[in-house]
């Protein structure tokens, strides 16, 4: 049973359609979730931001060539509605995951709760959360990468819009991209709204085609804010060395 959040957090979170969400990342490769938090639970996440006691590390995207920008790891214990989070989308997505490794004829199954799961990761050696919050300013990017922390990766994530844009930036936009076997690279661009979610691959999902099932491989990022300030929430499932 999860422990009652206070406000703003006490009903931070919509239901999503699940089926819904299930086929939209078969078809495209992610899914929009709307409105998974609300303004209120948005405009306090990202007022964590500078709490420093909050977080284990900070990382400064253009140090290492990631893009520019800044994001924070939270440390453990997580926030609880972070923890919550994790917790009540782990389970919808489980399904998605166990699926998806029997259409490839990986080995691998997700257990159906949060809590088994990170069990695994830590006995591999990977027990630094990964949840994170991401701040950018004007002229900030994130350059495609994948979220992948160790041995162990969970094949989906989250990431969830805390800014409203138009309002509190401009661009920014949630880009996907993904390389299908000798064929260019595709793009999707996610149009989110403040509070809005997206599920997407951590690195590969499966795709049917006319000689059966292959692999393609996804990437990520975040396209150039041309003003104001955008914070976002990411959601990743494993822990990391």
């Amino acid at each position: 049973m999860n422990a009652p959040l206070a406000p703003p957090f006490a009903e931070p979170f919509a239901e999503p359609d699940w089926p819904e969400v299930a086929e939209a990342v078969d078809a495209h490769g992610c899914a929009r979730i709307p409105r998974l938090l609300t303004p209120l639970a948005c405009e306090a996440a990202a007022g964590w931001y500078d709490a420093a006691e909050r977080f284990r590390s900070t990382v400064v995207m253009g140090r290492h060539g990631f893009g520019r920008g800044e994001y924070r790891y939270f440390a453990d214990p997580l926030p609880p509605p972070v923890r919550d989070l994790r917790e009540r989308l782990y389970p919808p997505l489980a399904a998605i995951a166990n699926r998806w490794a029997e259409t490839l004829g990986a080995a691998d199954r997700f257990p159906s709760e949060h809590a088994a799961y990170l069990r695994r990761c830590h006995a591999a050696g990977q027990t630094r959360p990964t949840p994170l919050l991401l701040r950018y300013g004007p002229g900030d990017f994130n350059c495609l990468h994948q979220d992948l922390y160790g041995e162990h990766h969970f094949p989906l994530q989250v990431a969830i819009l805390l800014s409203e844009p138009g309002r509190d930036f401009e661009g920014g936009e949630f880009v996907l991209t993904e390389q299908r076997p000798r064929m260019q690279s595709r793009v999707e661009v996610v149009p989110l709204r403040q509070g809005d979610a997206v599920v997407f691959p951590v690195r590969e999902r499966p795709v049917r085609g006319t000689r059966g099932v292959y692999r393609v491989t996804l990437r990520h990022g975040v396209s150039r804010i041309r003003s104001g300030r955008r914070f976002a929430l990411g959601v990743i499932f494993h822990d990391a060395r």
